[in-house]
């Protein structure tokens, strides 16, 4: 087998491994046994919520099972056509099976990362917020440009994207958006990159062309589901409603009929003014569900500690990627050092070899300064 061959074939196995050993390849089949077996329980749907999570978790079971036996099979059929056409001198078998291994190591490799999502509320969909920062103009039009990075990564995903609420800046870009996201995985794969996001370039409204340093807050909440119940106390909360003002266009709607809720416990603060007033308010008591819930997770868990660590104001040393454009071309996220030059493809939109390395890093259970070496 040719080297390229070969290589591509190891990366496959290392897949395969993690794949395995999140799912538990030992006990897979057992624990779908029984999963089956309390599926034939008759009294199963006396309690539709239990039912409806036991059906979900086995069909998540099934699907694991199905991925790792699959991309397992299928790497086993294209080395013996490499075998088989190296002993019959048959080089069109042997490129039709390799070029078929590299396809198959893409699929591992995302199969691979999806299967670190495996938290609480990584399945579910999620709300969005960008804030401007530091910067003035400038870091207004960077928040509009990481807006355009994170829809164009959503749609990349085939996920559908709702701007619930949006501010335009005085000169350009916007002082803060919130989105909603659905689709599978969205909070999962979104969660790596609550956190300020730094710029550094020319800039565009400076005539003398000098370099500025731009900052842009990021914070990822997981839309709850019906079944999780949060409960706010309603003389917890205070209600305004308020006439919004935009600059309309593709992506701004102007309204007579924003909501802004205010948690008078936690301070969060919470805005919807995309839609009607019942409806402004339906979408932001939502959200600030959300906010709560996300609370919840961050108090539950010890994997948040890199957004906790990197959650303070949207200015210097709060950073936890850079993104320069002059006077190179870099985005170096600073908890995984995982960097990258090809600056136009990330605002683009494709940012899965970032959130993969935070990914394998929350998993790994590293702390910030142990993955910069420190």
């Amino acid at each position: 087998m040719r080297a390229e061959a070969q290589n591509t074939v190891a990366e496959i196995e290392k897949s395969l491994e993690l794949l395995g050993q999140r799912l538990g390849v030992e006990t897979a089949q057992h624990r779908l046994e029984e999963f089956n077996a309390r599926v034939e329980d008759p009294n199963l749907w006396d309690d539709p919520e239990a039912a409806q999570k036991l059906m979900r978790d086995r069909q998540s079971l099934v699907d694991a099972i199905d991925t790792y036996e699959g991309i397992k099979q299928d790497l086993a059929d294209n080395v013996e056509l490499i075998e088989l056409g190296e002993m019959e001198g048959d080089e069109e078998v042997i490129s039709d099976a390799e070029a078929a291994l590299k396809t198959l190591a893409v699929k591992a490799a995302q199969k691979e990362l999806e299967a670190l999502l495996d938290g609480e509320a990584d399945g579910n969909d999620t709300f969005l917020e960008i804030n401007s920062g530091a910067g003035g103009t400038e870091s207004c039009d960077w928040a509009s440009m990481l807006a355009r990075m994170y829809v164009r990564w959503a749609e990349k995903k085939g996920y559908k994207v709702e701007l619930n609420a949006e501010s335009a800046g005085e000169e350009a870009g916007i002082k803060s958006a919130t989105y909603k996201i659905t689709g599978h995985n969205a909070y999962g794969w979104l969660k790596s990159e609550s956190g300020v996001h730094r710029l550094v370039r020319i800039s565009p409204f400076d005539s003398a062309a000098k370099r500025h340093t731009s900052f842009t807050s990021v914070k990822v909440y997981p839309v709850v589901d019906d079944n999780i119940e949060i409960e706010v106390n309603p003389s917890d909360i205070r209600i305004d409603t308020y006439r919004s003002s935009g600059a309309g266009g593709q992506h701004v709607n102007t309204t007579d009929s924003a909501v802004r809720i205010t948690h008078h416990p936690t301070g969060i603060v919470v805005t919807s003014s995309e839609k009607s007033q019942h409806q402004n308010r339906d979408i932001a008591m939502k959200a600030l569900k959300s906010r709560l819930y996300q609370m919840e997770l961050d108090k539950r868990s010890a994997l948040v500690n890199e957004v906790h660590e990197s959650a303070g104001d949207a200015g210097w040393g709060n950073q936890i990627r850079s993104y320069v454009l002059q006077p190179y071309q870099m985005v170096k996220d600073l908890r995984t050092n995982y960097e990258t030059s090809d600056t136009k493809g990330v605002l683009d939109g494709d940012l899965d070899g970032l959130m993969g390395a935070t990914l394998a890093l929350n998993v790994s259970g590293k702390s910030r300064s142990e993955a910069q070496g420190d």
